[in-house]
């Protein structure tokens, strides 16, 4: 009798970016992900339940992957003004490969219809929000990060390449900016954005 072929997690998180990567979230479903995996379906059933479920678990992997960046980064620029926001733009460094890019189109596509999607989005942007406002401008910090994301969300949507050199110096700019900038004497919490 043939033993059961032993499973991994990651091995089926690894189909679920397969076939996020070839066929987008559209066509993620538990047979998808089960067939890329070469397991059956229902051992796709035992860790997760439904494409939502697929769906979180591909967040959460990629949130995992995201903040072990983020701290890696961090060691390297901790002597820069805000080691928060810096780690960030240094990250940002690097065009995003293929694999980043249909996970963000993924999730994004997902978002719109899943509650449980939307919150995972939100805490994550609320611990970012809550890292620019750890260091010195928080006011600036913020507002550089805003102009990151929308950076970045350009060119994963596809619909911007940057080349090495714009990015280079988009990234140089708000170092620039956010070290040369005096924080607004203005404070007012009333008009900052809850996540």
């Amino acid at each position: 009798m043939a033993r059961p072929k032993k499973v991994s997690s990651d091995h089926i998180l690894d189909a679920i970016e397969r076939v996020v990567v070839k066929h987008g979230a559209a066509k993620l479903s538990i047979d998808a992900v089960a067939q890329e995996a070469g397991i059956s379906k229902s051992r796709v059933v035992l860790d997760y339940k439904s494409k939502t479920a697929l769906l979180e678990a591909l967040i959460d992997r990629d949130l995992q992957r995201e903040t072990a960046r983020i701290e890696s980064a961090l060691e390297t620029v901790a002597d820069m003004p805000h080691p928060e926001l810096f780690a960030r733009v240094k990250l940002a460094e690097q065009a995003p490969d293929d694999t980043e890019r249909a996970i963000v189109l993924a999730i994004t596509s997902s978002m719109s219809s899943e509650a449980s999607l939307q919150k995972r989005m939100r805490d994550w942007v609320a611990r970012e929000l809550q890292a620019m406002d750890s260091g010195a401008k928080p006011e600036l910090a913020r507002l550089a990060y805003f102009a990151l994301i929308g950076f970045s969300c350009h060119e994963w949507f596809g619909l911007v390449e940057w080349s090495d050199e714009q990015r280079l110096s988009f990234m140089e700019l708000l170092r620039k900016t956010y070290a040369s900038c005096p924080e607004s004497q203005q404070k007012n919490p009333q008009n900052s954005p809850q996540a």
